[in-house]
């Protein structure tokens, strides 16, 4: 839990931004909350950099790059990422046309064994908009599996020789090597010219499951919201510190101390 003596002042001050999951971080019971949206523009109207970091696909991506108050979207656990420019969208993809291509057929086939290997699965339904990986439902849009569901559908993909990753809905598998974390290096690159590495004490980082955890591993100020105490079993490294109420709520009361502590410490200089 985030205490008085933790997230100081000083930390908030040196933040150049916020880096964030969508999917149980900012939404809740898969809808996005007033609250948390709020949020992003107020943090946003405050100075502060904010990029999404999800599992969900490059059409989701196009369109909260163009239509949320974000300073760039990176997508498919980090093998995409967008920014609006000064007068369009700026596309990145970690591979080629070819490639995605090629990958996107094997992956398919991939997916059909998952499906008939572990029973209430299904293609996510944002799957038609995803250009890099496929992910397999778990609980979004099917009944809610348990672990050994999950753990099943994870051996599938490795047998398969893929990468995958569980988030709190699905699980994404693709072929290439990348993470959320690669692919915000690689979006800090090119939209400000940075080096996210050397500059990772002024970034924060929030999520809520197991695919955040290169995330959390990295950066030495990282948030869970409520709900990632479901996760942590899961992971190896866990956020340095753990919110109160869950998903986009607990975004926004995150984003509210977050400015709170900054305001205080600009009065105090």
């Amino acid at each position: 839990m985030i205490t008085p003596d933790t997230l100081t002042p000083a930390i908030c001050t040196g933040l150049t931004g916020i880096l964030c999951d969508i999917d149980d971080t900012l939404t809740l019971h898969g809808r996005l909350p007033a609250a948390s949206f709020e949020a992003l523009w107020r943090l946003r109207d405050a100075g502060l950099r904010v990029v999404p970091v999800t599992g969900r696909p490059a059409g989701w991506v196009d369109h909260i790059a163009r239509m949320w108050p974000v300073d760039g979207v990176v997508g498919e656990n980090g093998g995409l990422w967008f920014w609006m420019g000064e007068q369009k969208l700026e596309r990145r993809f970690l591979q080629d046309a070819d490639t995605r291509a090629g990958n996107r057929e094997k992956l398919a086939d991939l997916a059909q064994d998952i499906l008939r290997r572990v029973p209430g699965t299904a293609l996510a339904s944002d799957q038609p908009y995803r250009e890099l990986d496929v992910a397999i439902d778990f609980c979004e849009d099917v009944d809610p599996l348990g672990d050994d569901a999950i753990d099943a559908i994870v051996a599938a993909f490795r047998h398969g020789g893929a990468t995958c990753k569980v988030s709190s809905i699905h699980v994404n598998g693709w072929y290439g090597a990348f993470d959320k974390l690669s692919g915000c290096r690689r979006l800090v690159a090119e939209r400000w010219g940075e080096d996210l590495d050397a500059d990772r004490e002024r970034w924060l980082y929030v999520g809520d499951s197991a695919n955040d955890e290169p995330m959390f591993a990295h950066f030495p100020h990282t948030v869970g919201v409520a709900n990632v105490r479901a996760f942590l079993p899961r992971m190896q490294s866990h956020p340095r510190w753990i919110m109160d109420r869950e998903g986009g709520h607990g975004f926004a009361d995150l984003a509210a101390l977050v400015l709170e502590r900054r305001a205080a410490s600009t009065m105090r200089a």
